[in-house]
């Protein structure tokens, strides 16, 4: 079913789907049938997402993108809509990190993870609106995070980041509220993950991050990617309601 009613399978991009969430995200949709865009740089992880989608009897499309480069999102989205018909859904989950005191962070590193972080997810805003508001349909996902609204120690880059994200989406959130559109914009605050983002990201650290829930790093209890992929999947399917109706 289509998240208007209809018969078709949904359409949903899924960003940062190689690993972590974004992959959990991919295995949740797919048991629905869903017909999933797979974007994010790592050609492995994104192959290994769609076997998993398949197995699970979906159908998906791997879409090599850094989406730091709006183009490549843009150039995404086209493919995805070219294969699979209009996209129902778009749930940004791509991040990086750096685990640095902020005197060691380099200004570079900075750049990258607003880039990514931030600016891939208004990268991918956009492609999403430029198609969802002609139709008046849609539902827009931001995987944010608990640190979007209180900072913690050694990873600055990443909070400033995830802060922006709050900025822009609630700004976008007016707008759509003002215009009454039927595109939705939603974000899931997310807790501290199991996720390979300990092993992947930059560290100055004088100690090795650990995936698994550590007394030392993470500084607090980490959980699996799973436990969010129902809220996930709650915001991108829920009913369409008019944004001036919804809460």
């Amino acid at each position: 079913m289509g998240m208007d009613g209809g018969r078709r399978p949904k359409v949903v991009v899924i960003t940062g789907a190689s690993a972590g969430v974004g992959r959990a995200t991919v295995r949740r949709f797919a048991r629905e049938g869903a017909r999933i865009g797979l974007v994010a740089r790592g050609l492995d992880g994104l192959e290994g997402a769609r076997r998993e989608a398949e197995d699970a009897g979906a159908s998906a499309l791997v879409l090599p993108t850094d989406v730091a480069d709006f183009a490549q999102v843009e150039a995404a989205a086209a493919a995805v809509e070219e294969r699979f018909g209009p996209i129902d859904a778009w749930i940004n989950v791509a991040m990086t990190s750096v685990f640095s005191p902020v005197k060691e962070t380099r200004p570079e590193e900075y750049e990258r993870v607003m880039k990514v972080n931030y600016l891939g997810y208004v990268h991918g805003t956009l492609a999403a609106l430029s198609r969802m508001l002609p139709r008046d349909h849609g539902a827009i996902v931001q995987a944010s995070s608990a640190l979007a609204h209180r900072s913690i120690p050694l990873q600055s880059a990443y909070c400033a980041s995830k802060h922006a994200i709050v900025g822009f989406t609630e700004s976008l959130r007016s707008e759509l509220f003002h215009d009454r559109s039927r595109v939705r914009v939603s974000m899931v605050h997310l807790p501290a993950m199991n996720t390979p983002q300990f092993l992947w990201s930059k560290s100055r650290l004088p100690y090795k991050p650990h995936r698994s829930s550590s007394p030392r790093w993470p500084p607090t209890r980490s959980t699996g990617p799973r436990t969010t992929t129902a809220a996930t999947s709650w915001s991108a399917s829920r009913r369409s309601r008019r944004s001036g109706e919804t809460a």
